[in-house]
């Protein structure tokens, strides 16, 4: 048990080479431990660092010895993007609800765990405070727990709490966390997609987003919604406005009524202070909080989701540009599932309809060696700024058309020639 606060290279001296250290995530990045623990780089060989997304510099990948550290990632970060596509890394694909179980069945079981916590309570309590996430499986599998205790960390309520007798060192810092807000950053076409989103989402539905310009244009089209619920993985900046203008109540939810239970949160200062000691909130472990048995049980889930790219029939690239990993699997098929399989459900992916050069999203066949993230069976809503494709329950040669009237003009044509080629043209209209 840690009777006192010590430097932060004295808190990781007891990584060892070989070790497998698992990284806090998200805003909860512990920054501070990471660059003391670049710091031993010179001595260190084969660390295996596994993380899902991570926040602000990953000191880690940037140090001279680049067999001290192997970054194993769950989710790939911009920080550690680099590192991940080449031979200092690799990419796990799996589910956001399943990664628990690769730490407790000893697949993936951490050595050693490296936290970012609140100031204890009273009672000797830190919270995990804005990711509760993986970092619970991670706390109870870990042989050493340290961490980094921040005055600055938001005290949650719900299940990710760790009693300081669990951490074998810790460090007491006083600094802020990072912080995203996409507000201000919404473009004309993201507008679009979330109006068009507004338009399926009901009242009393509950909600599952993640971050970004269209999550955040959805969520100002819905100011005239009532009663609506929040049962997401992650939570940002743009629900604040809905929850206390009384949009958000959450009073129609079947799991955690009158609650917003989310895994993990990334926003601005606003939003951690928010967070802070608030009962509204509950952070529960990714587990649970991505279950689809769970998620089922409320009413009218509507999950948004992105993707990098999407063929004619559906099939769904979400975290590779080819073979090139750019993201990750995450938590986008517990969500679609789930709102697939709730009363009144609606899974929506959402996309621009163009990248930034111009290029379709929505092509003929996925890139050579992208991987398919959701598949076509699990496919409802398609969504671009030029309206909304309806998949479900339509055969492939719909499907193409419905995919191609809301592409982008430009590449409408070829589109076309590519779905005449592979399914004819004969175009009769079924009931």
């Amino acid at each position: 048990m840690s009777v006192r606060s010590v430097a932060a290279a004295q808190v990781v001296s007891s990584v060892q080479s070989g070790d497998r250290v698992f990284i806090h995530g998200s805003a909860a990045t512990p920054h501070h431990l990471l660059r003391a623990l670049a710091a031993r780089s010179a001595e260190l060989k084969g660390v295996e660092i596994v993380s899902i997304s991570t926040l602000g510099a990953m000191p880690l990948t940037e140090v001279k010895e680049k067999d001290a550290f192997f970054i194993n990632s769950l989710f790939v970060s911009e920080n550690v993007r680099q590192a991940v596509n080449s031979a200092q890394g690799g990419y796990v694909p799996v589910f956001l609800s399943e990664i628990g179980q690769l730490f407790r069945s000893g697949i993936l079981q951490p050595d050693v765990a490296i936290l970012h916590v609140s100031e204890p309570d009273q009672h000797g309590y830190c919270s995990l405070g804005v990711s509760a996430d993986i970092a619970i499986p991670a706390v109870e599998t870990a042989k050493i727990v340290l961490a980094q205790v921040n005055k600055q960390m938001p005290r949650t309520h719900g299940a990710g709490h760790i009693h300081m007798s669990r951490i074998h060192a810790y460090v007491e810092i006083d600094e802020p966390l990072p912080e995203v807000d996409y507000s201000q950053k919404i473009s004309e076409k993201e507008e679009k997609i979330g109006a068009y989103i507004a338009e399926l989402i009901e009242d009393r539905s509950t909600l599952q987003m993640g971050i970004g310009g269209i999550p955040d244009a959805t969520l100002r089209a819905l100011t005239q919604h009532k009663d609506l619920g929040i049962h997401t993985e992650m939570f940002s900046n743009g629900l604040l406005p809905l929850i206390q203008s009384g949009v958000v109540t959450n009073a129609y939810k079947k799991k955690h009524p009158g609650k917003v239970v989310t895994a993990f949160a990334i926003g601005n200062r606003a939003l951690y202070d928010f967070l802070h000691d608030n009962p509204l909130f509950s952070f529960q472990e990714a587990a649970y909080v991505n279950d689809t048995s769970v998620i089922r049980k409320n009413p009218k889930v509507v999950s948004i989701n992105s993707c990098l790219e999407l063929d004619l029939t559906g099939q769904v690239c979400a975290d590779s540009i080819g073979s090139y990993h750019y993201s990750g699997v995450g938590g986008q098929m517990d969500f679609m599932r789930g709102a697939a399989l709730s009363k009144g459900g609606k899974p929506i992916m959402a996309l621009a309809s163009t990248t930034r050069k111009g290029e379709s999203k929505i092509n003929p066949f996925l890139r050579t060696g992208a991987g398919v993230v959701t598949t076509r069976a699990h496919m409802h809503y398609v969504v671009t700024e030029y309206g909304v494709a309806y998949l479900y329950g339509k055969n492939l040669r719909q499907r193409a058309y419905a995919l191609m009237e809301i592409a982008h003009p430009d590449h409408r044509e070829t589109l076309e020639r590519e779905i005449v080629a592979r399914f004819g043209s004969f175009k009769y209209t079924f009931r």
